[in-house]
């Protein structure tokens, strides 16, 4: 898995052969500064765009398939024993708007299955799309098929570069949606002013005052109103959004605490509005690891149980990656892998393009 924040990619091998999916290796691979800035660079238009993208394209995948045979000579495992590789890819444009309604991620996955010998689900958008959904968020089936418990309403709260919620109410139907920016704002901002590529457990913006005039200006942006289903990246939410909203005059710090508290205000507003039974709240992806916005996030919903989602047997760096190998066993044994409640599409899809070894 390569998620918007762009920091690299998540490996993970997993056992589905037990009563319950395990993890049996993991591995994590950082983009150096050159590839982060190219994929950047591809999030808007520009000159020679199909050869660039067509050339990172290769290039991913190559390191895709290092990553592959790194994780398994970790585990001591060779290629014939896995049944297949689940790739997500580097998504670069998400447009679900019924207007445009398309998503874009790299990966040449004849390619990965040519170089790793092992067969390779990707494409896993394009289908829900085809049916009329938004493609994302893909991970609330896999949350049910993990997290679900019969004796409360959970939340799963993945924040990665946008923050996505997943509302396992046994007593209702699963809903999802993304419900805003997660570390996408606070870590582009933490690079453009200190260098750091994330603000490490939120330290910057613990020495920042929320700018109460600013939260509100953000807080105006009509995604946040709009009723899911609904999703969201970097077309939306980047550097420039959030350059318009600035008077010019504020002090970085406090910009960085405001937006700590945009994303915190923007997750427990969701939860309230569409969770408001839920009793437990789990966090998974990168942001689980910023103490203050995880503070400030059990903070803002004092009723409620806030834990990592570690507490349910997976740690929370591996959640993401762990669904898009479910999401490939999904495709293989021609099952469906998304919830139409939840990207909208006119049913449940299966989903992914299978490229055989």
């Amino acid at each position: 898995m390569s998620g918007t924040s762009l920091d690299g990619v998540d490996a993970v091998l997993v056992n589905f052969n037990a009563p319950n999916p395990s993890l049996i290796q993991t591995l994590f691979r950082f983009y150096d500064n050159e590839l982060r800035g190219q994929l950047l660079s591809l999030q808007q238009p520009g000159f020679n765009e199909l050869h660039r993208t067509a050339m990172l394209d290769k290039q991913l995948s190559c390191l895709y398939a290092e990553v592959v045979i790194d994780l398994l000579a970790n585990a001591g495992i060779g290629a014939k024993q896995i049944i297949a590789i689940g790739c997500h890819g580097q998504t670069v444009r998400h447009c679900p708007e019924v207007e445009k309604c398309y998503t874009v991620q790299l990966v040449n996955a004849a390619l990965l299955a040519e170089l790793t010998h092992i067969t390779v689900v990707s494409d896993f958008r394009s289908r829900d799309m085809a049916a009329g959904g938004q493609g994302a968020p893909l991970v609330p089936a896999f949350h049910h098929a993990l997290f679900k418990s019969a004796l409360c309403h959970r939340v799963i709260v993945n924040i990665g570069g946008i923050a996505n919620i997943t509302s396992l109410d046994p007593n209702n139907t699963i809903i999802g949606f993304d419900c805003g920016p997660g570390n996408i704002l606070l870590d582009a901002w933490c690079l453009h002013h200190t260098g750091e590529i994330y603000d490490n457990n939120g330290q910057w913006a613990a020495t920042g005052k929320v700018i109460s005039s600013l939260l509100k200006n953000l807080l105006n942006d009509l995604f946040f109103s709009r009723q899911p289903p609904k999703s969201t990246g970097r077309e939306l939410f980047n550097f420039q959004w959030l350059e318009k909203k600035l008077l010019g005059n504020e002090l970085p710090q406090d910009v960085q605490a405001t937006l700590l508290q945009l994303t915190v205000l923007t997750i427990a507003k969701a939860i309230a509005e569409y969770c408001a039974t839920a009793t437990e709240i789990y966090i998974c992806g990168g942001g689980a690891h910023n103490v203050l916005l995880i503070s400030q996030l059990a903070d803002a919903m004092p009723d409620k149980k806030v834990a990592l989602i570690d507490k349910l047997g997976v740690a929370a760096d591996w959640v993401e990656a762990f669904a898009f190998a479910w999401l490939a066993q999904q495709a293989i044994l021609r099952k469906t892998g998304s919830l139409s409640a939840v990207t909208g599409a006119k049913g449940d899809r299966i989903l992914g393009a299978i490229y055989p070894a």
